[in-house]
């Protein structure tokens, strides 16, 4: 068969791959006007889009993770808090100054991980745990186990600080304006804005520059990428990277959320991005994959988990839903695996 024809059979594939996810999230939003008649009103949509903005981010930065090959990066958790840590802790010196600290901290993280993992060949998922238990190590005995609270008097940075995670984006008129996130209609809390242009960043990378290019032959084979002339350590290198400044964003929104800079802030957004990546149909092995659909699987967690909550499903149940979710998806991704004679183990 020609190549071009292959070609374009690989985007029909990954079209209607896409697709499937949205067709999931269109039956949950069908399923969800059963369970409640306030599900599909505008409040309560932004709710759910606002309660998933944050595993958004964190998730745009885990699929180059996956996406080029290396699974997943486990120390992200750990780089959300100290990053925050970092940011409340650099206060005094503006809040530029705080959040680009803050920022620098967690790459600072993502930069050993993406060295390490990429030219010294280290397991992604041992070695990022690792990280993941010294950061939290790190951090308690830094920080004599205490929580960092901003000076929230009005007018000081840490006031405007806490404040990031409530400031909504006003459309009638466009202007920017401090509100509660479930606040006047004609708001998006800021932290959905940034969520969406983090995807629109990433998508962009990932389809329109070398490096994406790169990343997809790197998660495919690393063999065939070397030989290629693709310098595979650089590759691994920067995908870590911008995982680690997408989960540095993100980690700056939920300590401004929770008013506090602390250790366990962040604790379990790594199976959430996993899952979201995962269910969003990039595979486990690399080399496939959209961002369009990692935004769908995000969608979908939290339309299932706002109808759960509408059941009135307490959140340890809810986790062993999305737990059962992401053992099907991977199993059915290994099953596609061998049936092509490919395994990622």
């Amino acid at each position: 068969m020609p190549r071009h024809d292959s070609g374009k059979q690989n985007i029909l594939s990954a079209a209607l791959e896409t697709a499937g996810i949205y067709a999931v999230a269109a039956l949950l939003l069908l399923a969800g006007t059963f369970v409640s008649p306030k599900f599909l009103t505008g409040d309560n949509l932004l709710e759910i889009l606002a309660a998933v903005a944050l595993l958004g981010i964190v998730s745009a930065g885990m699929a180059f993770v996956t996406y080029s090959g290396s699974m997943a990066d486990l120390s992200l958790p750990s780089i959300m808090a100290f990053s925050g840590i970092i940011a409340v802790a650099s206060l005094p010196l503006g809040l530029a100054a705080a959040l680009a600290l803050g920022v620098l901290a967690g790459l600072a993280v993502g930069a050993m991980n993406g060295f390490v993992v990429g030219r010294l060949n280290a397991n992604p998922i041992l070695w990022t745990l690792s990280v993941a238990f010294f950061m939290e190590g790190f951090m308690r005995f830094a920080w004599s186990n205490n929580q960092l609270y901003p000076d929230s008097a009005p007018g000081t940075p840490g006031a405007a600080f806490i404040g990031i995670f409530r400031i909504g984006v006003g459309i009638h008129p466009p202007v920017l304006r401090t509100t509660p996130l479930q606040g006047g209609s004609g708001t998006v809390p800021l932290v959905v804005v940034v969520m969406f242009l983090m995807f629109l960043l990433a998508h962009f990378i990932m389809t329109r520059t070398r490096f994406g290019r790169e990343s997809q032959l790197v998660g495919s084979s690393r063999a065939t990428a070397r030989a290629s002339g693709i310098r595979v350590p650089r590759v691994v290198f920067l995908n870590f990277l911008f995982a680690a400044f997408a989960a540095s964003v993100a980690g700056i929104f939920l300590t401004s959320m929770n008013k506090l800079g602390v250790f366990y802030l962040g604790q379990g957004y790594d199976f959430k991005a996993v899952t979201a990546v995962v269910i969003g149909g990039v595979m486990l092995s690399g080399g496939r994959g959209r961002l369009s659909g990692v935004l769908g699987g995000v969608l979908v967690i939290g339309l299932l988990s706002n109808i759960m909550q509408f059941l009135g499903i307490t959140a340890f149940r809810q986790n062993i839903v999305t737990g059962l979710v992401f053992i099907a998806v991977v199993g059915l991704q290994q099953y596609q695996l061998r049936a092509k004679g490919r395994d990622y183990a």
